[in-house]
């Protein structure tokens, strides 16, 4: 090779190897848009339709847009895995793969003691399903009933305070698709979940000979977070984002695609106030 040709070659190759590396490089911290170069990864049981569930293999749902929303905001690049719910709930305390979980998760106290959680961000509370003709108007109507439940749900924490832990009329299932196919199949008189799962279940089965209750005295209402191991950096970076949606209309936007209406901020905003102090 022509010694000048050689020279000339190397200081391309050495030129193109400095530009690829400092394409690369995690140091400048942004990438793309002004977000940053680590992807969080968020585990999620995406079985709760309309707040998270499988579509021809992808996962979608409001929950799933909402943080897609707060993301952006935050600009920080992230993925959604669906692992189940136990599986999340284990990872996320662990901290290691998975950096937060999204899944419709209540803010309760008792998690509170092994999990970090973000600004409220969704009103819920419990709702009964149950057959046409069941007599059925409160949780307390439910105490001779076989009910099912998704485990380690604060649906099970409900109705274990109802009708106590070792009655073997509360069944619980892995999942609210398996209470629910529970009841379909006449194995119980009722199901208790989240009214999202309730009311998105009878819209999709009309037919159906079920009829549903809210239970206000007995199951108030509850605010889902998203959820972080202990000491999480993440929270201090993602709050400002879900304040930012919410004072945007964003949050609004997505609300109403998943629910067809308004949502109605007034609890929800108390509850964000005292989060935030």
């Amino acid at each position: 090779m022509n010694k000048k040709i050689g020279v000339i070659l190397l200081i391309f190759i050495v030129s193109v190897l400095s530009a690829c590396g400092n394409e690369a490089s995690p140091s400048s911290g942004t990438s793309g848009e002004g977000k940053t170069t680590e992807k969080i990864k968020f585990a999620t049981d995406a079985a709760y339709a309309p707040m998270e569930f499988m579509d021809k293999g992808v996962i979608t749902g409001f929950d799933i847009d909402f943080v897609a929303a707060v993301m952006d905001e935050a600009g920080i690049d992230f993925e959604v895995t669906n692992t189940g719910w136990d599986a999340m709930l284990t990872s996320v305390k662990q901290g290691t793969e998975y950096k937060a979980g999204i899944s419709s998760v209540s803010i309760t106290e008792e998690r509170k003691q092994s999990y970090d959680y973000s600004l409220p961000y969704f009103e819920s509370t419990n709702m009964i399903l149950f057959k046409e003709g069941a007599g059925i108007t409160s949780a307390l109507d439910l105490k001779d009933k076989k009910v099912a439940v998704q485990g380690s749900t604060t649906a099970d924490t409900l109705m274990t305070e109802i009708v106590g832990k070792s009655n073997s009329n509360l069944k619980r299932l892995d999942s609210n698709a398996l209470a629910l196919m529970e009841l379909s199949g006449g194995g119980v008189d009722a199901v208790v979940a989240d009214v999202a799962i309730v009311q998105e279940y009878m819209k999709n089965n009309p037919d159906k000979p079920f009829d549903s209750v809210l239970d206000p005295e007995n199951f108030a209402s509850e605010y889902y977070g998203i959820l972080y191991p202990k000491d999480s950096e993440l929270k201090a970076k993602i709050d400002p984002a879900i304040k930012a949606i919410i004072e945007s209309g964003k949050y609004a936007e997505v609300y109403k695609k998943w629910f067809g209406e308004e949502p109605d901020m007034t609890r929800l905003q108390e509850e964000i106030n005292k989060a935030s102090k």
